[in-house]
């Protein structure tokens, strides 16, 4: 069995061994147990049948060699496909093919529309945008003025809080510094009254 591996949008070939030159009769193609494409040396025809044409809808191209080419694959084309080569002797090979999905952006339109404040991905000309990337093409979605209010209340609220524990730490710095004054006032007075008795008691 063979693995291939391919991203969404792109195009895949499943190739053979078989060449131009070497002698077989027919060529089959399953996807499954559908049969999706033929192609009939005799008569020279390559024939994709209804049932692909409905999944596939005219996406499959086979050559002469056997080789099948899928465009513009989706993640539903993954699974596997059967080769069957009739001739002096019937060869068989599998191709499991896996359709990988572009990753998508977290931040959609979505989500910016729900009720919880969305952080900008970054700022052009001070005006908020959200960048999101989808098959390669770049898009800017610009925030409702419903999350702008919902980020200017939170900033409001936080600036509200760091504001008043700004003013506490002041409060408490002023209460320190004047009761420190005031021990300060206390011990010198003290030792002036201390050194003044002793003065009185030497005289």
């Amino acid at each position: 069995m063979k693995r291939v591996s391919v991203m969404m949008g792109d195009s895949v070939t499943l190739n053979t061994d078989v060449s131009e030159a070497q002698t077989y009769l027919l060529i089959q193609w399953m996807f499954g147990s559908t049969r999706i494409a033929e192609f009939n040396r005799l008569t020279q025809a390559i024939s994709i049948y209804d049932g692909a044409a409905g999944r596939f809808r005219d996406r499959l191209k086979l050559d002469q060699t056997g080789s099948l080419t899928i465009t513009n694959t989706s993640t539903t084309d993954s699974g596997l496909y059967h080769l069957t080569v009739v001739g002096e002797e019937t060869k068989y090979e599998r191709f499991n093919v896996t359709v990988y999905q572009y990753p998508q952006s977290t931040s959609s339109p979505e989500s910016l529309s729900s009720s919880n404040c969305v952080t900008p991905s970054f700022v052009v000309n001070d005006s908020s945008v959200n960048q999101t990337v989808n098959n390669n093409k770049t898009e800017r979605y610009q925030p409702s003025s419903d999350n702008m209010d919902c980020c200017g209340f939170n900033e409001a609220v936080i600036r509200l809080a760091l504001s008043a524990l700004v003013g506490v730490a002041t409060v408490v710095v002023l209460v320190y510094d004047i009761r420190s004054r005031r021990h300060e006032l206390v011990r010198t007075e003290e030792t002036e009254y201390y050194h003044l008795t002793l003065r009185t008691t030497e005289f």
